[in-house]
């Protein structure tokens, strides 16, 4: 099933619903169709898409007016799927994670209801906040059509500040408690942590030098983002820690890469554990309030 348009979706989850199939989206479902830009307010840093267009195409899009969406994943993901898997990468240090750039989303549920909420302006707060909800569910609660996205100019210059060390806990304690403004900061465990500034060009080159006064390093050039996000593609496992307790989450961990401010490590290994009670209520709730009929897969 490829639908070209929101009521197409609609109309093939209805149809799934009424012959009681279950719909697997991007399997059984794919958002190819809907690839476009529909609205881009250049003034306000906002713009409207549908969800299938993948972050390569927007990002193309948003260039010529100086702008982007500051969502720097692996690979070359759909804006939906960036949405419903929780998709970042380095940048997720100063912009934050989908669920802080969406300002409203379009959905379509199992049984075909078309259901929005949210605005294309910053400061909208009308009705209930789907685009957070939807965040992270992988497509079980319902189809990601369109999202609305705040956006952020793009820097003028950015520099990389690459530090060896044997104490990244220290490193990024220094860095993290001082007034420099980094767009990314990861460690590369074992032994390195990589820092990014982006901004005018006076403004970056004095951050560098005083972020290289504080803990060191050479700058370097973009290559070492490349392998954060390879790396992290690579991963089978996303381990959460409290952001104080870096050092000994590193002292458990022979390869990772690290985001110390969200407190999140991409291992090259599974991660077990059960959600807690009181989640899987939770998530079993939502499930069956927005899918009841289990037409998701």
């Amino acid at each position: 099933m490829r639908p070209a348009t929101v009521e197409e979706a609609a109309e093939l989850l209805a149809g799934a619903s009424a012959a009681g199939r279950r719909v697997r989206i991007g399997e059984d479902l794919s958002t190819d169709g809907l690839d476009r830009v529909l609205e881009h307010e250049a003034g306000d840093l906002t713009c409207t898409v549908e969800a299938g267009i993948r972050l390569s195409a927007l990002r193309t899009s948003l260039a010529a007016s100086g702008q982007r969406l500051s969502l720097d994943p692996p690979g070359d993901p759909t804006v939906g799927a960036c949405l419903a898997g929780r998709l970042s990468g380095p940048l997720s240090h100063r912009f934050g994670t989908p669920r802080d750039l969406v300002l409203g989303v379009t959905l379509v549920l199992g049984d075909g209801t078309i259901a929005s909420s949210g605005g294309k302006v910053v400061k909208n707060v009308a009705g209930y906040d789907l685009g957070k909800l939807v965040c992270g569910s992988g497509g079980s609660l319902a189809l990601v059509a369109r999202v609305s996205l705040r956006l952020h100019p793009l820097p003028s210059t950015s520099s990389t500040l690459v530090v060896e060390t044997d104490d990244p806990p220290s490193v990024v304690r220094a860095l993290r408690h001082s007034a420099l403004q980094p767009s990314a900061l990861d460690v590369l465990h074992p032994g390195r942590v990589a820092v990014l500034f982006e901004g005018r060009e006076r403004a970056v080159a004095a951050q560098l030098e005083a972020a290289r006064a504080l803990v060191g390093g050479e700058a370097a050039d973009t290559a070492v983002w490349d392998e954060a996000r390879e790396r992290q593609g690579r991963s089978l496992g996303r381990l959460r820690f409290a952001p104080a307790d870096l050092g000994n989450t590193l002292s458990t961990l022979g390869e990772a890469v690290v985001r110390p401010s969200a407190g999140i490590a991409y291992v090259p290994h599974r991660v077990g554990g059960v959600p807690a009670a009181a989640a899987r209520r939770l998530q079993r709730a939502l499930k069956e309030r927005f899918d009841p009929a289990g037409v998701l897969g």
